[in-house]
């Protein structure tokens, strides 16, 4: 294995790595496009990359992951640092478009892990998989605090987790998201709407098999994600829905709508563009009615 970075082993926290294998870390400076392509060449040459760039940056790497990484399909693991909103980092940073500009590119794995916990199982996985490119997206700042497993697991490529169950509607989501869906299902089940909460760790490739049992139980679906709505997450689950014909399934889209996010604390811009526990349970609310009003005039 190597470790690459473009400018940034503190921000990205390869130091240790640094100090301990300094001759398989290469700080190639400001110039992603030569980073991800160093990514490749190495890949070629039988070793497993871990390409270490911030969300924002790749944008600049656009062509390099296409041409070099993903049309070749190499295995390079790249971890996209700062994935979602930053905060303090500033309006340019703001980590929130690297699903919409991989998630067509052919022969790549996008992954996000819902806590550190599982994003050590994810590390696993990346390192362990050698059927392609494979990302794993993660936020900026600290992690949740949970326990963390002495053994490290692989994780089956494309599989969902159900975190709760319920047969009202289905929550889909997965990284930072996943707290709010939790809450939002608690205030629902409160109110007598019970909503299963699915981990959609894995943002391509779907988990279509339980896609297929979500969608022949007919109930609303919101899908969460903290990244653009226009080519992310939630119109992967609306293309699939209508390659299946179940296009008349109710599936609401929350997440960054269709302008640059400016600069703020997270939790304020959350609640500026609406992506909140709040709109969530207002959302779901309203599809299990209209829901139910249709099955009623059928």
């Amino acid at each position: 294995m190597a470790a690459i970075t473009p400018a940034m082993p503190v921000g990205s926290k390869l130091e240790s790595f640094a100090a301990e294998f300094p001759e398989r870390f290469f700080d190639v400076g400001i110039a992603e496009q030569h980073a991800a392509t160093m990514a490749a060449g190495l890949a070629t040459q039988g070793m497993k990359p871990f390409l270490a760039i911030y969300s924002t940056f790749l944008q600049r790497a656009y062509d390099q992951v296409l041409h070099d990484i993903t049309r070749q399909k190499l295995n390079v693991f790249i971890g996209i640092d700062r994935a979602g909103l930053v905060g303090a980092d500033g309006e340019t940073h703001q980590g929130v478009f690297d699903i919409a500009f991989l998630r067509h590119m052919p022969n790549i794995v996008i992954m996000m892990p819902k806590d550190e916990n599982e994003g050590q199982h994810m590390v696993k996985t990346a390192l362990s998989y050698d059927d392609g490119p494979i990302a794993m997206r993660y936020p900026r700042g600290n992690g949740l605090g949970v326990v963390m497993d002495e053994k490290l697991k692989t994780i089956p490529i494309g599989t969902w987790e159900v975190l709760r169950e319920g047969a009202d509607g289905t929550i889909l989501t997965f990284g930072t998201t996943i707290p709010m869906a939790i809450e939002a299902a608690e205030t629902l089940s409160k109110k007598g709407i019970e909503v299963k909460v699915v981990n959609a760790r894995f943002i391509k490739p779907l988990d279509t098999e339980m896609l297929d049992e979500i969608f022949k139980d007919g109930k609303p679906i919101i899908t969460v994600e903290e990244a653009v709505l226009a080519g992310g997450f939630g119109s992967a689950v609306l293309e699939y829905a209508h390659d299946v014909s179940m296009g008349h399934i109710s599936i609401n889209r929350l997440g960054i709508p269709d302008e640059f996010i400016e600069h703020g604390s997270v939790d304020r811009l959350l609640e500026e563009i609406d992506l909140t526990c709040e709109n969530v349970v207002k959302t779901m609310e309203k599809s299990v009615a209209k829901t139910s009003v249709a099955r009623e005039i059928v």
